[in-house]
């Protein structure tokens, strides 16, 4: 019996007091050996459609001809997505519903951009401090909310991933939990309700990966 509803995110197994289920997010490295076979499936033909698409979309939001910043933000599109679906699951661990994996991904990625910006276009960072328009009299207060909506941005890259995560499994865990002590007909209710809520935590897989690195993008097209 769980002490704490919490604790099914803990990890659980460990092999010389290494925690063990972290590996499961390597895991997605699995799905690569698919690409280097001569004829490519339909599962290759559709990842490379995901990622023309997503690569178009980000040139435009970055509105630079740098290609290199484009694949990195695929990169951790994919490597989010493929760590939200590995999630669902049976006994697998769900790492992206932990702040030490999301905080992993959005601080290096905001440190990373604030270095760029500050030591390459501060003017223009600067001016991101006082939108355009702004009185006089709440240059000085605008400056103070802008600085602190920048220092909090990967905390909020990080929460939302996670809060996201955690929700749909506490739920799939609650209704799971009162099965044993329920009728049949409750139990089919039950089911029912899991197969919809699994439906949906897939969906909340793509869209919380796309609003990340989406995110991700904006922040990075400030600098420029």
């Amino acid at each position: 019996m769980m002490n704490n509803l919490f604790s099914i995110f803990d990890p659980t197994s460990s092999i010389m007091h290494l925690p063990f289920n972290w590996l499961s997010t390597m895991l997605g490295l699995l799905f690569l050996p698919m690409m280097f076979w001569a004829m490519p499936s339909r599962w290759v033909i559709f990842w490379n459609m995901v990622i023309s698409t997503l690569h178009k979309e980000f040139k435009l939001l970055l509105n630079t001809s740098h290609m290199g910043v484009s694949l990195f933000l695929i990169s951790l599109f994919s490597l989010i997505l493929f760590n939200n679906f590995l999630g669902l699951l049976p006994y697998v661990f769900t790492s992206s519903s932990h702040m030490v994996m999301t905080l992993t991904l959005s601080l290096p990625v905001w440190l990373t951009l604030m270095s760029f910006g500050w030591f390459n276009h501060t003017n223009n960072m600067f001016a991101h401090l006082v939108p355009q328009g702004t009185p006089a009299l709440l240059m000085p207060f605008m400056v103070i909310i802008e600085t602190i909506s920048n220092v909090i941005r990967p905390g909020t890259l990080a929460v939302r991933l996670a809060a996201n995560m955690i929700a749909g499994h506490l739920l799939l865990t609650l209704l799971s939990g009162a099965a044993p002590s329920s009728s049949i007909s409750i139990i089919m209710i039950l089911t029912i309700s899991q197969i919809l809520l699994i439906t949906l935590e897939a969906a909340v897989a793509i869209i919380q990966s796309y609003v990340f690195a989406v995110l991700s993008t904006l922040y990075t097209s400030e600098i420029h």
